[in-house]
């Protein structure tokens, strides 16, 4: 597993920490770890999942909606139910349903909770924040932009996916798109949607009227080489980060 550098973006606070189990890997901020309950979660919803997919493999290989049964266990509902509505393959959303069930576990507890997971965000905050927007090495948006999210937007998802960044499978080459929801795993699903459907330039603005019609979807902002396109709550502003 990669690194991820861009954790290095964020200010020295002795309330971050990170759980790793096998292949999830979380960076957290909260006054109240509460550490083991966390990685019981965790190892919960994982097994969870792996129980559904070794019956049922397309669960985890399909790139388009997925029907599950009534009775399949609550994360897969969810992660199935959001996808269908985004028009993707159902482990869109996993990054998603974990970074929201443990920032949910967590803001039981605490005035303020950021949960990372691979560029995936749940944020309950007690203070404004910035949030900084990586597009790729040669981007110049990356270290030079970002945008704000305050308290009262909060719980909030935010979730990011890259045709031209990591490992994540997407059939676009959007250098970024991000979207913001009450929900980490619907901002999940919509994300790689929206990744997928940016080829070029032009297809920004179409992509942002498609998010735009959506229900439960608070924000979206997406770039491609030296263009980008914003729309809802989202508040660009400059900042300076070393990329």
């Amino acid at each position: 597993m990669k690194e991820r550098f861009y954790r290095g973006w964020s200010r020295k606070n002795p309330d971050c920490f990170r759980i790793k189990h096998l292949e999830t890997d979380l960076f957290i901020t909260a006054k109240n770890r509460q550490r083991k309950a966390c990685l019981e979660l965790i190892k919960e919803l994982r097994c969870t999942l792996n129980n559904y997919i070794e019956k049922n493999p397309k669960f985890e290989t399909s790139l388009k909606p997925v029907i599950v049964p009534e009775n399949a266990p609550q994360p897969v509902q969810e992660m199935a139910q959001y996808a269908k509505k985004a028009g993707v393959g159902p482990m869109a959303a996993v990054a998603g349903l974990f970074s929201e069930r443990i920032g949910r576990l967590l803001a039981e507890n605490n005035s303020e909770v950021i949960v990372e997971n691979g560029g995936d965000l749940f944020l309950k905050l007690r203070n404004e924040k910035t949030i900084g927007l990586y597009a790729g090495k040669n981007s110049p948006f990356t270290g030079h932009l970002g945008f704000r999210i305050i308290p009262q937007e909060t719980p909030l998802g935010v979730c990011t996916s890259s045709g031209t960044v990591g490992h994540s499978l997407s059939r676009g080459s959007a250098d970024v798109a991000v979207v913001l929801s009450s929900s980490s795993v619907l901002a999940d699903a919509y994300a790689t949607a929206s990744c997928n459907m940016i080829s070029s330039e032009k297809d920004l603005d179409k992509t942002a009227e498609w998010i735009s019609s959506q229900d439960n979807i608070s924000g979206f902002l997406a770039a491609k080489n030296d263009k980008i396109v914003t729309w809802g709550n989202v508040k660009p502003v400059a900042t300076k980060v070393k990329s």
